[in-house]
């Protein structure tokens, strides 16, 4: 790993891409979790007699939400960890908890053991969408990271249409009642694949450095960067960064600056904005809203794979426009497609007879939608979430962000088909006036990061949101030229 100064600059890049395809197995297991579900509910709803659970309408949507709040004790919790103990050692007790879960749902012998253990599940999924970003943000510079946090995004989004495609395979080569329990055992598959290859992971070199380690922040450094003179240039930023955050120790002190809760309100901000364009609505039920249009059953859980492949599709498209476009053009270019298309699902479902072009129009409405928001959104969100916070309290802070956005997360998932059952396509109106709100927010709030290192980005965010005097280091020309607000 720590090979020499003469390595060749693609060969480090090559090393940066290896770690993050490492790391996203925990972001391959979080996308398959969330996406089995769907195939798997269907047969969990037999009686015990014929091999399911016998859940009813209720707890099956119990079980399906459990996951979504043990995300939210996962992303609060794991960030604390990943600060106190390093990364590598939360991604392995991560993978040994997505071991467990997918192991003890698929021989989960009642609905109250699967509530248990898909929460103890979900735990993982939100340590994982917590720290992997993170991790990957540490480990690279400002020319590769947009691209390398993506990667997160898209094993997350792969990792749902690999759910939705296995589920349709095994549901139709196989007529057994208990194919449910196999399809939630894959689940093991991304978590051995983590557990080992962390073991070649290199520790992040900020934490070390946090924890007075500089010589081996040094090493491992040397090993990713292209010179010996850009390692020391790193080493000495984070060095002088670390310095001065030294006095937060605690989570008060850490947030007792009214710059680091108005930058937390930031990426608070960032994770409503994102479940407040419906994404998770249309991930969890499409079947259903395409079902209310007189589309048939089979029909429309093909849709559901159309929106795991788009979404694969989007997000590579996505990685290679961030370090193009930026994080802000993005994220308004994306957000400014998604009001058109809800306004056109709402116009489609609300004026139109139910008929086949109804279907179709649906359909395409929510693609366009999807590409558009996996494209410009849902990778620039992992992006700026990795970025944006200080490294004395980036996983506290990412962790307190991250945990509201999977209790957004659980508030759109409950509260839309209750919507959609009242207001109909009305719903989708309201989503709309919500996202020009979020544009709104965009405009004023989210900072442009294209290009800059993390310790430049602090200090942005400081004299941004706080006080203006100089940080350590100096203010490098590109972070105070480089930068639209």
């Amino acid at each position: 790993m720590h090979s020499g100064d003469q390595a060749l600059p693609g060969s480090k890049s090559t090393i940066l891409w290896r770690v993050a395809a490492i790391a996203t197995m925990g972001s391959l297991a979080f996308g398959y979790d969330t996406g089995v579900i769907s195939g798997a509910l269907p047969f969990m709803t037999l009686e015990p007699s014929q091999g399911g659970l016998g859940l009813t309408p209720f707890t099956e949507g119990a079980v399906a939400s459990s996951l979504i709040f043990g995300g939210a004790v996962g992303a609060f919790a794991s960030g604390h960890l990943a600060d106190r103990y390093g990364r590598l050692f939360v991604l392995k007790v991560l993978a040994l908890l997505f071991a467990f879960g997918a192991i003890g749902s698929a021989l989960a012998p009642n609905f109250l053991a699967m509530i248990l253990i898909r929460f103890a599940l979900g735990i993982a999924v939100g340590g994982a969408s917590s720290i992997v970003p993170v991790f990957i943000a540490e480990l690279a510079g400002p020319r590769h990271r947009g691209r390398l946090v993506c990667q997160s995004e898209l094993m997350i989004v792969s990792g749902q249409c690999l759910a939705y495609v296995s589920s349709a395979l095994l549901a139709h080569l196989f007529e057994n009642p208990a194919i449910w329990r196999y399809m939630l055992a894959i689940a093991l598959i991304p978590a051995a694949l983590l557990y080992m290859g962390v073991n070649f992971v290199p520790t992040s070199p900020r934490w070390l450095v946090a924890k007075g380690r500089v010589d081996e922040a040094r090493k491992v450094l040397l090993g990713l960067r292209d010179s010996a003179r850009e390692t020391d240039d790193e080493i000495k930023e984070i060095v002088e960064q670390c310095s001065y955050e030294k006095t937060h120790t605690s989570l008060m002190s850490k947030l007792n600056e009214p710059w680091l809760v108005k930058l937390l309100l930031v990426g608070i901000g960032l994770g409503f904005m994102i479940q407040a364009t419906g994404v998770n609505a249309f991930m969890y039920y499409t079947p259903i809203i395409l079902k209310s249009t007189g589309m048939g059953t089979n029909a429309a859980l093909i849709a559901t794979i159309g929106n795991g492949v788009i979404s694969v599709i989007a997000c590579l498209i996505g990685m290679w426009a961030i370090n193009r476009m930026g994080r802000r053009p993005m994220l308004l270019l994306g957000l400014s497609v998604v009001v058109l298309t809800q306004v056109f699902l709402g116009g489609v479902l609300n004026f139109m007879p139910g008929s086949l072009v109804q279907s179709y129009l649906a359909l395409s409405g929510i693609l366009v939608f999807l590409f558009f928001m996996q494209m410009c959104i849902g990778p620039v969100y992992w992006v700026l979430m990795s970025e944006i916070f200080p490294t004395h309290s980036r996983g506290v802070m990412n962790g307190i962000a991250v945990g509201l956005f999977w209790v957004f997360n659980a508030i759109v998932a409950f509260a839309f088909p209750i919507a959609l059952s009242y207001f109909g396509g009305m719903t989708f109106f309201l989503f709309a006036v919500v996202n020009v709100f979020s544009i709104i927010f965009c405009l004023r709030c989210v900072p442009e990061t294209k290009g800059l290192s993390l310790e430049e980005i602090e200090r942005l965010m400081e004299r941004r949101f706080g006080r203006k005097e100089q940080q350590p280091g100096g203010v490098a020309g590109k972070a105070s030229t480089g930068t639209t607000w």
